[in-house]
């Protein structure tokens, strides 16, 4: 073998070698009455990635409700008190007594179409980004042109407690792709939707009451973990 072809093979196999190493990532599956979808955790958010485990091992989120849907923007769940809960009934205050720490890991995870993220309190009450102990949402968003992404990212600039970074990477990914970049830097982003993504369209396409409930239930019917290797070889008995 001539020594370019070894050298090739060397930078050919060295990223395969280097995805082996790193730590799996768990995948959880939702069944829904509108269908099914998987999401990945991450494992730079693993306060986050942890405790949305141990919640979906404890059977937290079996027959609540996705009890908040705007169309374009995201679908919301993860109420305990939505579990049964009356026709009409106004929900999205329910939850356990903790809140889960911040992990915010701009600029690799952000607010693309399909991101799984943290709900939290506002910032008055809440400045350091807690998210909920139970309450999630997945981004659906819409696509923006570079020169509405230079707007926000500018925006952004003229609050320096706060910047937020626009890289070459989320530029494109929020134009081909779609999402909600205004929120970037404000919620912790913990997973993404890696299959079952027409399933979040149809239900962030339901119609919904002034509270922004859906008229009819779209019930999450049980979440299982698909791969509980991956929960041993991080650790996560």
């Amino acid at each position: 073998m001539h020594l370019f072809q070894k050298l090739l093979l060397v930078c050919l196999l060295c990223p395969l070698q280097l995805l082996a190493k790193e730590d799996p990532r768990v995948r959880v599956r939702f069944e829904t009455s509108l269908g099914k979808f998987t999401v990945e955790l991450y494992n730079e958010t693993p306060k986050n990635r942890d405790n949305f485990i141990s919640l979906v091992r404890n059977g937290y989120f079996k027959q609540t409700l996705f009890h908040r849907v705007i169309r374009d923007f995201m679908i919301q769940g993860g109420d305990p008190d939505s579990r049964n809960a009356a026709p009409g009934q106004r929900l999205g205050e329910g939850g356990p007594s903790y809140t889960i720490p911040a992990e915010i890991c701009l600029p690799r995870y952000f607010h693309k179409r399909g991101a799984l993220a943290a709900a939290r309190e506002g910032d008055d009450v809440n400045p350091l980004h807690e998210g909920s102990g139970s309450q999630f949402y997945i981004v659906w968003g819409k696509t923006y042109s570079n020169e509405k992404l230079m707007e926000i990212f500018n925006a952004s600039l003229r609050n320096p407690a706060k910047p937020m970074p626009m890289t070459p990477e989320m530029m494109m990914t929020y134009e081909k792709l779609g999402g909600t970049p205004w929120l970037d830097g404000n919620y912790t982003v913990f997973g993404q939707v890696i299959k079952g993504l027409d399933v979040i369209e149809k239900i962030q396409q339901v119609a919904t009451d002034k509270n922004d409930r859906p008229l009819t239930d779209v019930v999450v019917r049980r979440t299982y973990i698909l791969n509980p290797k991956a929960l041993r070889r991080l650790g996560l008995h």
